[in-house]
């Protein structure tokens, strides 16, 4: 931890705002402060992931709570995300610090293009000294909005800037083994392993109301970050000093595997499939040990609408999701090519379809 340059920063909802909604500038300066600090030496970058948009614009837009539908939420953010940047920009100001706004969604990251994108753009800001603000695009995310807060993105995000540390902020100062704020409970200092924490009841969002998240994703988070050989602390908010210069505090996420290819940790844990190949049993077998791509000869069965490019999801025979890809062709030309030789096909519809379904260097086992 001591060592770590380069550092993801996520703090949530509820360490930034009140329960009423709106911005509560004094917490904003205080995280500004701990993080301006922590950089002014020039021996670390700091890239923060902050929610909080949806939430800073409730109280402008006269919302007492946060919204459920789909559409206020998104009008909540548009209004919030100003919001939050123009205060994370004045608040650096105070140290010199410019930032950056980066917003990104889960197919931004699932695609090729605007994956690599996404990481000259974070490098660049980051080479010419600046802070990038990142936040999930509110405005326009489906079913991104609703899941996972931006936990999970902090830890693709740490992944995608090659961090050598994430830390994960929220309103509880670690990880316990039962209800904080019951007598008896203890804070689980270490994380070596899933194992170590598989008897422990994990909490979902806080009292605050304002943010979607909890101590479940926060787990989850720190989880897809370690098996991407990036360590992980969580505490609270109020002890991201001590988290920033390696003092105790907090649970600690030991390493427990190491870095992939960028594409597939986002491919696996950002994507969202747009529809479904079921395989045959030969077909799954190539797959999943024999590390092959998808042939069209491997094909059973296809569902959804998805276009070329797109993200799905490999089943077997009983229907259970065994891998997700990137497929070649769109979800109409499939049906035509199942069960047949790319020898054949090539012969009969010309060489473009002489080709993977799923090519193994766009597919990545969600069970291995």
């Amino acid at each position: 931890m001591a060592e770590a340059r380069r550092i993801v920063v996520k703090v949530g909802s509820s360490s930034l705002t009140t329960a009423e909604g709106g911005l509560d500038a004094d917490r904003v300066d205080a995280l500004v402060d701990v993080l301006a600090k922590s950089r002014s030496g020039g021996e670390k970058e700091i890239v923060l992931v902050s929610s909080g948009a949806i939430a800073a614009g409730l109280a402008p837009l006269g919302l007492r709570r946060r919204p459920k539908d789909l559409a206020r939420q998104q009008a909540a953010a548009s209004v919030g995300q100003g919001l939050l940047v123009a205060r994370y920009t004045a608040s650096f100001a105070r140290y010199g610090v410019r930032v950056g706004q980066v917003l990104l969604t889960s197919d931004d990251m699932a695609r090729r293009a605007h994956h690599r994108n996404a990481s000259r753009t974070l490098d660049q800001l980051l080479a010419m000294g600046a802070l990038p603000v990142v936040n999930e695009n509110d405005t326009v995310a489906t079913d991104e909005i609703r899941f996972g807060d931006n936990d999970r993105l902090a830890a693709l995000v740490a992944h995608l800037v090659h961090a050598d540390l994430l830390v994960l902020l929220s309103d509880v100062d670690g990880l316990y083994d039962g209800d904080p704020a019951k007598p008896g409970s203890s804070r689980i200092s270490e994380v070596r392993g899933p194992a170590d924490i598989a008897h422990v009841k994990i909490g979902s969002a806080g009292k605050a109301g304002v943010g979607t998240g909890g101590m479940v994703t926060k787990v989850e988070a720190a989880g897809i970050a370690a098996a991407a050989g990036i360590p992980v602390v969580l505490t609270s908010a109020v002890h991201a000093a001590d988290a920033l210069a390696a003092r105790d505090t907090g649970t600690y996420f030991h390493r427990t595997g190491r870095r992939s290819a960028d594409r597939l940790l986002w491919l696996q844990h950002a994507s969202t499939p747009q529809g479904a190949l079921t395989l045959d049993d030969g077909a799954v077998k190539a797959v999943v040990e024999g590390r092959k791509s998808l042939l069209p000869a491997g094909i059973a069965a296809v569902e959804g609408e998805f276009g070329a490019g797109d993200p799905v999801e490999l089943r077997d025979a009983k229907g259970r999701a065994i891998a997700r890809g990137l497929v070649n062709f769109d979800a109409k030309e499939i049906p035509q090519l199942i069960g047949r030789s790319t020898r054949e096909l090539a012969r009969e519809l010309g060489p473009a379809y002489e080709r993977e379904v799923v090519h193994r260097d766009d597919l990545v086992l969600l069970h291995p």
